[in-house]
């Protein structure tokens, strides 16, 4: 178990160091014992034609080739670590250069490959695999953006229309000042759109926003309770606000839309005359009431098209909500977390690491 432990916090350099330094050890002590023994045999034979040899004589030159023979296997045992280092990075060269080489390789630039050369080994056909790997995903990549813009063509299509639409009804001679005021309300929804659909395939096409700048989450959720206080009038729903300081480095389109989809899901499948808490600073926490759920059920909430029958509201939703959450939150270096609450209902919490 020690022995797997170890293995496990090894590096591979440092595995063939270790190998090869304990090779060229043993080695070494072999022909050193070797000579140390047929040493000893060789002391012990008298001189041709000359007298006996002395015994203390023996025993000295016995220790004399002893001392020696571990001073040599000291030196031996330096002499393999440098050596089975050496060793070492000369074979893990080529992954070293191909691990160099793929880390460079984004979305941006995966038309780039390894093109290792060299003999047929095991190498060459790592970096090979690798290439193929990187064709198959350009091509997957060059799907995804054509999809991509031509989903953006045919959803600014319907928006151009109902603009034009708003435009033609306030465009009458006498129309209703109701009228006017709604339709300029509508076209600042469409603008928030256009702008929301524009970050969105911006996230789409290079997987971070890039209109960054510093967010206030705590102004960002007071403006999506805002926007929803007659509904939760209506419901009689009760708000714990807790706002504190502290801003995020991000997109302020994105991040409005994740922290609408939060407070809104925790409206929208809350019961009526329940609660909610908001706790937005350098991270959200949105908390509310419902009916027990298994933490199993809760954890699929972050992919598309997922929703819970049990929950108030779930006939409403189209099960995309949390799962945008979940991209935005990724693209600005954060993470999702939902957790059943044991009372009932749901904690979900959204962490960022792009503090300001």
């Amino acid at each position: 178990m020690l022995t797997g432990m170890l293995r496990g916090r090894m590096t591979v350099g440092l595995r063939f160091t270790v190998l090869y330094a304990v090779v060229f050890l043993v080695s070494g002590a072999a022909l050193a014992a070797l000579i140390n023994l047929f040493g000893g045999d060789l002391t012990s034979v008298a001189p041709v034609g000359g007298p006996p040899p002395d015994p203390g004589w023996e025993q000295a030159r016995s220790r004399q080739l002893l001392v020696g023979t571990l001073a040599a296997l000291a030196v031996m045992a330096a002499v393999s670590v440098l050596v089975g280092k050496a060793i070492a990075g000369r074979v893990l060269r080529p992954l070293r250069t191909i691990t160099a080489a793929t880390r460079r390789i984004t979305a941006e630039n995966l038309h780039e490959r390894l093109a290792v050369t060299g003999p047929a080994d095991e190498v060459k056909q790592l970096a090979d695999t690798v290439d193929d790997l990187l064709e198959r995903l350009e091509t997957s990549f060059s799907a995804q953006r054509a999809f991509v813009a031509n989903a953006s063509h045919e959803l600014r299509t319907p928006l151009a229309t109902m603009r034009a639409s708003l435009d033609v009804a306030t465009a009458k001679p006498h129309a209703h000042p109701q009228t006017v005021a709604l339709a300029d309300r509508l076209r600042a929804q469409l603008t928030n759109v256009d702008h929301l659909l524009d970050a969105l395939l911006t996230l789409a096409r290079a997987g971070t926003p890039t209109d960054l700048a510093p967010v206030s989450l705590s102004a960002l959720a007071d403006q999506a309770l805002l926007a929803r206080a007659e509904i939760l009038g209506v419901r009689k729903i009760s708000v714990d606000r807790n706002f504190q300081n502290g801003e995020i480095f991000g997109s302020p389109v994105l991040l409005a839309q994740l922290v609408d989809n939060v407070v809104d899901n925790a409206v929208r499948h809350n019961v009526d005359g329940g609660w909610m808490k908001v706790t937005a600073g350098d991270s959200l926490v949105v908390e509310s009431g419902g009916p027990v759920l298994a933490q199993a059920d809760v954890e699929r909430l972050g992919r598309p098209f997922q929703r819970l029958t049990n929950r108030t509201g779930s006939d409403r939703g189209s099960g995309l909500g949390l799962s945008i959450v979940a991209a935005i939150a990724t693209a600005h270096d954060g993470c999702l977390s939902i957790t059943a609450r044991p009372e009932g209902g749901l904690r979900v919490t959204v962490h960022f690491g792009a503090k300001r």
